[in-house]
């Protein structure tokens, strides 16, 4: 299955209304809703994991001294995945109900050798994944690129409440968005691909720089870890059986992090020197 196949409501999430208040005040229950902003207030001072964040995997509990701390989730306390599409696979080639028992498993191997190996590979269910030819890792990256121009189109098109995309982002898709030359989305041939790339260079750019600054977050360094790279493989990989040897041969240097310019030369971009990714 091609990458255009691909939901963009990967990019896309609903935030809180700015300004929304959690306690719904109706009229005629004034005096309600303040016994229930005192019991908040009192909540947050009787337990301080109200507001203590916690990674992945793990959940705040109190020492004796009321001080919060992150320890392992019982996988048996996340909820039962309510269907297939909520399974995901991990790296050990085992079927997980959902990535909270993924995650809470994880971490219960922390300090582990099978720990550190394991990570998240795809969502859904384990399956057979065929073997990457050399001649279809060479045709990934021309529907990537094809794809993650498209995607940066879609959120253009769609960015009505200015939130998709940052106001400079919005001016270079714009350029994009509004070039006659540029391939109109579709299930192009691979030569037509590569045609368009090599004519049209220049629009291929900052789709793939975009996409380095969406996943280099945690932190914003110039490299992405196997963890940052998940949002992008882990749903990648069932429908594009390159896409772990595509990132894995990225790491050119072998040292498991994908640095900008060895993500730009993977897509195909020409050697130069790379600054702060908007």
């Amino acid at each position: 299955m091609f990458l255009n196949c691909m939901d963009i409501n990967m990019w896309t999430h609903h935030e809180p209304e700015v300004g929304t208040n959690p306690v719904q005040v109706e009229v005629g229950d004034f005096d309600e809703a303040i016994d229930v902003e005192e019991e908040t207030v009192e909540d947050i001072v009787d337990n301080p994991c109200l507001n203590y964040h916690c990674k992945k995997g793990k959940v705040c509990e109190v020492d004796e001294g009321n001080t919060p701390m992150c320890v392992c989730q019982d996988p048996s306390t996340c909820p039962p995945a309510d269907a297939e599409f909520e399974h995901v696979c991990g790296t050990d080639n085992k079927t997980y109900d959902s990535s909270c028992h993924f995650f809470a498993t994880k971490c219960a191997l922390e300090g582990t050798k099978k720990g550190h190996k394991l990570h998240l590979d795809y969502i859904g269910p384990c399956k057979y994944i065929e073997t990457c030819l050399d001649s279809e890792l060479n045709e990934f990256p021309l529907r990537m690129r094809d794809w993650l121009k498209n995607v940066l189109v879609t959120l253009y098109e769609r960015d009505e409440d200015n939130n998709l995309l940052t106001e400079k982002q919005k001016l270079r898709v714009k350029k994009i968005y509004e070039n006659e030359k540029r391939l109109q989305a579709g299930d192009h041939s691979l030569d037509l691909l590569a045609h368009d790339f090599e004519k049209n260079y220049n629009m291929y750019i900052f789709p793939v720089h975009w996409q380095f600054g969406q996943l280099d977050q945690h932190p914003v360094d110039g490299y992405l870890t196997h963890t940052e790279l998940a949002p992008l493989r882990a749903p990648l990989i069932p429908m594009e059986h390159c896409t772990t040897r595509f990132f894995e041969e990225c790491d050119s240097d072998s040292d498991k992090y994908i640095a900008l310019e060895e993500w730009a030369s993977c897509f195909g971009l020409k050697e130069r020197k790379y600054g702060r990714v908007i």
